[in-house]
């Protein structure tokens, strides 16, 4: 199934957008997580992995996507959390929560660690469909984010950004946040050409986002 940038005709993105409801009215469920490499699950259904800042509301966005307030656990503790934790969707499809990245406090070990857990992981993973790489609109993108991007790129996995926390920006930062993000994307062969505005606490975007994940399902 192709996504909404490939859609030609209101019927057809009404049909994405219902399929994303469908595949997100069904359950939902933690089954594994790794720490290192070699405790990955073998390789099967499609992934879709959620990455991020430590501080970009991911959590909030899985729960909020998958209609379930407390799947992803939300850390009072900004990069706590060091593991890839894997969802099941419907025996469809995988949902990985990956670590949180840019956390100032983290060491320098620590960000050598999460780059090199997330190398591993993006080049070795071939059902890998695509990486959703969430930047918070309410401030501007940060270096660890454009390392992120080169890393994702350099990986040659496809990602697309998705902006969180939209209900905080005003309408005309938010429009220049857009337009930063839709720049950042076109510099990146690996980048995915729609941009997602999203809000956890209103739901905006979340039935686009749910349409996007639902085009990559088996």
């Amino acid at each position: 199934m192709t996504g909404l940038s490939e859609a030609r005709t209101e019927e057809e993105r009404a049909a994405l957008l219902e399929a994303g409801r469908l595949l997100f009215a069904r359950p939902c469920t933690f089954f594994h997580a790794a720490q290192k490499p070699d405790q990955l699950p073998p390789p099967g259904l499609p992934e879709v992995a959620f990455c991020g800042r430590s501080n970009v509301g991911k959590s909030s966005l899985i729960n909020a996507l998958t209609g379930q307030k407390a799947l992803a656990r939300v850390s009072q503790t900004p990069g706590r959390t060091r593991q890839l934790n894997f969802f099941d969707l419907a025996e469809r499809l995988v949902i990985v929560d990956l670590p949180g990245y840019g956390y100032a406090k983290a060491s320098k070990d620590l960000q050598r660690d999460w780059q090199g857990m997330m190398f591993d992981y993006l080049r070795g993973r071939p059902n890998l469909a695509r990486v959703m790489l969430l930047l918070d609109a309410r401030i501007e993108t940060k270096t660890a984010d454009r390392a992120a991007m080169e890393l994702l790129n350099d990986a040659a996995v496809a990602f697309q950004i998705v902006l969180t926390k939209a209900d905080e920006v005003g309408p005309v930062k938010l429009a220049a946040r857009f337009a930063e993000a839709q720049a950042l994307a076109r510099e990146h062969t690996a980048g995915h050409p729609l941009v997602l505005v999203t809000s956890s606490r209103t739901g905006q975007g979340i039935d686009e986002l749910r349409a996007e994940v639902a085009s990559l399902a088996a």
